[in-house]
């Protein structure tokens, strides 16, 4: 389903308004996985504006309409994305359950806490996409459970390649509210950013680790 464009700049805006998201081109920030990055993204923050999570929670609730029709369970992925998966399921009067990264390992052993039964169809929402390997791991835990997993909404994705072929090799449909183009073409507009930083921003959508590799000593 094409990206709303109104949306996608309005989300993006309040990203970079509430500093959910920063951009620094010349002190990059290091990901857990080590890759260095000249963006940042915590889209926990959006729970503590009213006015922010009020418009995400909405536009998830039209979007996942619109591009799925009728589900039986909204699930969140653990840890970012409970409370925005509980909000949209509070708004859509559906049962709600989150999907942890891995078994607990004791009690139950449970990954998804929550009611659920085989054969129900489920909507995931997840906080943001970066690869998209630990949002997959949601996705491939509730098939595991039996359920038909119509596709998952985020509030923001890089959009890297790997996670676009990653969605596709497990034949799991992703639709965001905003993602990383219609970032930096907000963040140019309100000048969030230099006119300069602009190349080197694009340079590191299309190739991360080659942009990462000139920050290492």
């Amino acid at each position: 389903m094409k990206m709303n464009e109104e949306t996608a700049l309005a989300v993006a805006e309040f990203l970079l308004q509430i500093k959910a998201i920063k951009l620094d081109v010349n002190k990059p920030f290091t990901w857990a996985s080590g890759l260095k990055s000249p963006i940042y993204c915590d889209n926990r923050k959006t729970l503590s504006y009213p006015k922010v999570r009020t418009y995400i929670r909405q536009e998830f609730v039209k979007l996942i309409n619109e591009a799925f029709g009728t589900v039986d369970v909204v699930a969140g992925v653990a840890t970012g994305a409970i409370a925005q998966g509980a909000l949209v399921a509070q708004e859509m009067g559906l049962p709600f359950v989150y999907v942890r990264s891995s078994k607990k390992g004791h009690g139950l052993d449970n990954q998804i806490e929550g009611v659920i039964e085989s054969g129900q169809s489920v909507i995931v929402v997840e906080d943001l996409v970066s690869t998209g390997q630990s949002s997959l791991a949601a996705v491939h835990a509730l098939r595991e459970a039996g359920c038909n997993v119509k596709g998952m909404v985020a509030i923001f994705s890089y959009n890297l390649k790997v996670a676009e072929e990653n969605f596709k090799a497990a034949g799991c449909i992703l639709n965001t509210l905003t993602d990383y183009e219609h970032l930096i073409k907000r963040a140019h507009e309100q000048e969030y950013i230099k006119e300069a930083d602009l190349k080197s921003l694009v340079e590191w959508r299309e190739n991360p680790q080659s942009w990462s590799d000139k920050f290492i000593d």
